[in-house]
């Protein structure tokens, strides 16, 4: 599967910002999709997670209440909606996928997207 983020940017703490990841390939082995990020000398921690059918999603205790995870199956698409956003929100912020054709299974990454939160 391959990944593009885009949306990023640098906003003001108290802002919102969307990110998008667009998924093309085997896209129909999808069994989760999630948002890592990884701060400047820290290590990349998961922010939020979702099934392949969207059911079931999971989130970080720092993202939970404030950066909704949804997917658009049609359009093999996931987003993550963040809002009052805090200037330690500052991260590369990269989509995974994990999914499996047959036995054989695989986690992909995108390149990331920088977000940048000023105070």
């Amino acid at each position: 599967v391959q990944l593009v983020e885009s949306g990023g940017g640098l906003v003001q703490a108290g802002d919102s910002l969307t990110l998008s990841c667009a998924a093309s390939g085997r896209t129909y082995g999808i069994k989760r999709m999630g948002w890592y990020r990884r701060a400047p000398g820290k290590d990349r921690e998961l922010v939020a997670g979702i099934t392949g059918d969207g059911g079931v999603t999971n989130y970080a205790r720092s993202a939970r209440g404030r950066f909704p995870i949804s997917r658009d199956s049609a359009k093999n698409k996931m987003y993550l909606q963040m809002t009052s956003l805090k200037p330690e929100d500052t991260a590369v912020y990269s989509c995974n996928a994990g999914s499996c054709s047959g036995s054989v299974c695989y986690a992909d990454w995108g390149p990331g997207t920088q977000v940048t939160v000023s105070s």
